[in-house]
């Protein structure tokens, strides 16, 4: 298979104003220019992005300033321990006039979905989410509604307070197809933050609903050689059968990435690709994100945390053993 020259064209010009708009991101956000680069990838690709960061990194800001440059809806929910699956899909409302149940819907009918430490509220709050996530559909009493696309959920964790918190299971953990992380800007980056502080930066709308559809579409035609393909199957398989690869991993991996990893690392190569724009995937494109898609997919041994090896680490081992295309 290979790409008609027209859509080669079109993948082309369609990039340069999806690079534009990180421009238009970039007059509020200092820094995190490899974060919001993989936000980018997420949204082109119809996937969630896990952000664990410290307090203050401008995480909400981050997600405002590129909904209102995408022009899109965008809706925050601050996660707590009392909150309520009702609290984010909606519920059903007893109207006494008419008699009849009113449906209420939750802010998770947005575009731009920001949840707000997803690991303070308990597993009926988080496993709410994971119908919209999946399917892009909530289920209220006995109707279900489709969330108009594009629709991206954008959660984050605190890393350093783990108390009062519930551990995110691993179904729900691997829908996301990315984990980024969040770092401190350099002194450079947080004099440019001071110098904006009393600056009103006015954002403008790049794109329009429909043009946001027609480039993931666009992203679905980017050509794949069979060769890439066979790469990143041997990459994810190497996380579940380190030995057949010869990687040193004995006793550290309890699990591997499921095949939903496999997915998301072609599609996310092949958005990355776009934003580079090429209309065809090269191995340095799946190197480029082959942690940040595997890093939360890979269950990793008591023996591993003992000795303090992280997933992260494992994968550095499979991308240097196996030999690229």
């Amino acid at each position: 298979m290979s790409i008609n020259p027209q859509m080669a064209e079109r993948i082309k010009l369609e990039s340069a104003r999806w690079l534009t708009l990180k421009s238009e991101i970039q007059k509020v956000i200092v820094g995190q220019d490899l974060n919001i680069e993989r936000i980018l990838i997420g949204l082109l690709c119809n996937g969630h992005v896990l952000l664990e960061g410290v307090p203050g990194l401008a995480k909400t800001t981050l997600v405002k300033t590129m909904s209102r440059a995408l022009g899109l809806a965008f809706s925050r929910i601050q996660f707590t321990p009392d909150l309520l699956p009702s609290d984010l899909i909606g519920t059903l409302i007893y109207n006494q006039k008419t008699g009849d149940f009113i449906t209420k819907k939750g802010p998770v009918f947005t575009n731009i979905l920001l949840a707000d430490e997803i690991n303070r509220s308990p597993a009926k709050v988080q496993s709410a989410l994971l119908e919209a996530m999946q399917e892009h559909q909530v289920t209220i009493g006995d109707q279900t509604y489709k969330i108009d696309p594009p629709f991206l959920v954008l959660a984050t964790q605190n890393p350093i307070d783990q108390e009062g918190t519930y551990h995110l299971p691993e179904a729900q953990v691997d829908r996301f197809m990315f984990k980024l992380f969040l770092t401190y800007p350099t002194p450079q980056e947080e004099k440019i933050i001071l110098s904006r502080q009393n600056e009103m930066t006015e954002i403008n709308t790049i794109f329009s609903t429909q043009e946001i559809i027609d480039a993931q579409d666009c992203v679905n035609n980017v050509y794949v050689d069979e060769r890439i393909t066979d790469y990143i199957i041997s990459i994810v398989n190497a996380t579940r059968n380190p030995a057949e690869y010869d990687i040193d991993a004995v006793n550290m991996i309890t699990f591997g990435a499921s095949p939903r990893a496999t997915i998301a690392l072609q599609k996310a190569a092949k958005a990355l690709a776009f934003l580079k724009k090429r209309h065809f995937v090269i191995p340095e494109d799946v190197k480029a994100l082959v942690h940040d898609v595997l890093r939360h997919r890979i269950i990793m041994s008591y023996e591993a945390e003992a000795e303090n090896i992280t997933s992260d680490i494992i994968i550095d081992k499979i991308v240097t053993t196996l030999q690229s295309p």
